[in-house]
Protein backbone atom coordinates (compact mmCIF):
# COMPACT_ATOMS: atom_id res chain seq x y z
CA UNK A 1 0.00 0.00 0.00
CA UNK A 2 1.39 3.49 -1.10
CA UNK A 3 1.61 5.58 1.92
CA UNK A 4 -0.05 8.85 1.08
CA UNK A 5 2.23 12.21 -0.30
CA UNK A 6 3.10 14.67 3.64
CA UNK A 7 1.89 17.95 3.43
CA UNK A 8 4.31 20.78 3.82
CA UNK A 9 4.28 21.04 7.61
CA UNK A 10 4.65 17.24 7.44
CA UNK A 11 7.48 17.65 5.04
CA UNK A 12 8.74 20.70 7.21
CA UNK A 13 8.85 18.62 10.61
CA UNK A 14 10.67 15.77 8.87
CA UNK A 15 12.92 17.67 7.42
CA UNK A 16 13.38 19.89 11.37
CA UNK A 17 13.90 16.20 12.85
CA UNK A 18 16.23 14.90 10.38
CA UNK A 19 18.65 17.69 10.77
CA UNK A 20 18.31 17.74 14.33
CA UNK A 21 19.06 13.97 14.27
CA UNK A 22 22.30 14.64 12.29
CA UNK A 23 23.70 17.40 14.31
CA UNK A 24 23.02 20.04 11.59
CA UNK A 25 23.99 23.43 13.32
CA UNK A 26 22.60 27.11 13.02
CA UNK A 27 19.42 26.06 11.31
CA UNK A 28 16.77 28.92 10.01
CA UNK A 29 13.48 28.16 8.46
CA UNK A 30 12.05 30.96 6.69
CA UNK A 31 8.33 31.90 5.87
CA UNK A 32 7.97 32.28 2.07
CA UNK A 33 4.11 31.82 1.60
CA UNK A 34 3.12 35.62 0.23
CA UNK A 35 6.89 35.94 -0.68
CA UNK A 36 7.40 33.23 -3.38
CA UNK A 37 5.32 31.24 -5.76
CA UNK A 38 8.11 28.98 -5.73
CA UNK A 39 8.38 27.50 -2.69
CA UNK A 40 6.12 27.74 0.77
CA UNK A 41 9.63 27.60 3.07
CA UNK A 42 13.27 28.13 2.86
CA UNK A 43 15.47 26.07 5.38
CA UNK A 44 19.28 27.42 5.74
CA UNK A 45 21.47 25.43 8.16
CA UNK A 46 25.35 24.21 8.18
CA UNK A 47 27.58 21.28 8.76
CA UNK A 48 31.02 21.25 9.57
CA UNK A 49 32.95 20.28 7.25
CA UNK A 50 32.46 18.88 3.29
CA UNK A 51 31.65 15.36 4.46
CA UNK A 52 29.12 16.36 6.85
CA UNK A 53 27.29 18.00 5.02
CA UNK A 54 26.84 15.14 2.18
CA UNK A 55 25.89 13.04 5.19
CA UNK A 56 23.52 15.50 6.36
CA UNK A 57 21.68 15.96 3.02
CA UNK A 58 21.43 12.71 2.41
CA UNK A 59 19.70 11.84 5.75
CA UNK A 60 16.94 13.97 5.04
CA UNK A 61 16.23 13.48 1.07
CA UNK A 62 16.16 9.27 2.75
CA UNK A 63 13.68 10.58 5.70
CA UNK A 64 11.33 12.24 3.07
CA UNK A 65 11.73 9.44 0.56
CA UNK A 66 10.65 6.80 3.16
CA UNK A 67 7.83 9.18 4.18
CA UNK A 68 6.62 8.81 0.85
CA UNK A 69 7.82 11.79 -0.65
CA UNK A 70 8.23 11.73 -4.46
CA UNK A 71 10.03 13.78 -7.20
CA UNK A 72 12.66 15.38 -4.57
CA UNK A 73 15.85 17.34 -6.50
CA UNK A 74 19.25 17.11 -5.22
CA UNK A 75 22.01 19.27 -6.13
CA UNK A 76 25.50 19.91 -5.39
CA UNK A 77 26.38 16.69 -3.50
CA UNK A 78 29.85 15.83 -5.79
CA UNK A 79 31.25 18.68 -4.03
CA UNK A 80 29.07 18.89 -0.45
CA UNK A 81 30.34 22.76 -0.09
CA UNK A 82 26.55 23.42 -0.82
CA UNK A 83 23.45 20.97 -1.66
CA UNK A 84 20.27 21.75 -2.28
CA UNK A 85 17.30 19.75 -2.09
CA UNK A 86 14.18 20.79 -3.41
CA UNK A 87 10.89 18.72 -2.50
CA UNK A 88 8.76 21.63 -4.14
CA UNK A 89 7.28 22.98 -1.05
CA UNK A 90 10.32 23.45 1.11
CA UNK A 91 13.88 23.91 -0.05
CA UNK A 92 16.11 23.18 2.35
CA UNK A 93 20.13 24.76 1.86
CA UNK A 94 22.99 22.80 3.16
CA UNK A 95 25.83 24.67 3.90
CA UNK A 96 29.46 24.63 5.00
CA UNK A 97 30.54 27.40 7.65
CA UNK A 98 32.44 29.45 5.15
CA UNK A 99 29.93 29.05 2.05
CA UNK A 100 26.58 29.89 4.01
CA UNK A 101 28.51 33.07 5.38
CA UNK A 102 29.39 34.29 1.66
CA UNK A 103 25.71 33.55 0.19
CA UNK A 104 24.17 34.86 3.12
CA UNK A 105 20.75 34.13 1.53
CA UNK A 106 19.30 34.85 5.14
CA UNK A 107 19.38 38.31 4.79
CA UNK A 108 18.06 37.90 0.79
CA UNK A 109 14.81 36.72 2.08
CA UNK A 110 14.64 38.21 5.57
CA UNK A 111 15.07 41.97 4.92
CA UNK A 112 12.24 44.16 3.74
CA UNK A 113 12.28 45.97 0.49
CA UNK A 114 13.47 49.09 1.21
CA UNK A 115 16.32 47.39 3.30
CA UNK A 116 17.13 44.98 0.39
CA UNK A 117 17.30 48.31 -1.82
CA UNK A 118 20.04 49.78 0.36
CA UNK A 119 23.94 49.44 -1.46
Amino acid sequence: MLKARPDVEQSLKIILSSLDDMKAEDTTTIDLRGKSSVSDYMIVTTGRSNRHVGAVAENVAKALKESGLTGIHVEGLPNCDWVLIDTGDVVVHVFRPEVREFYNLERLWTQGPTAARKA
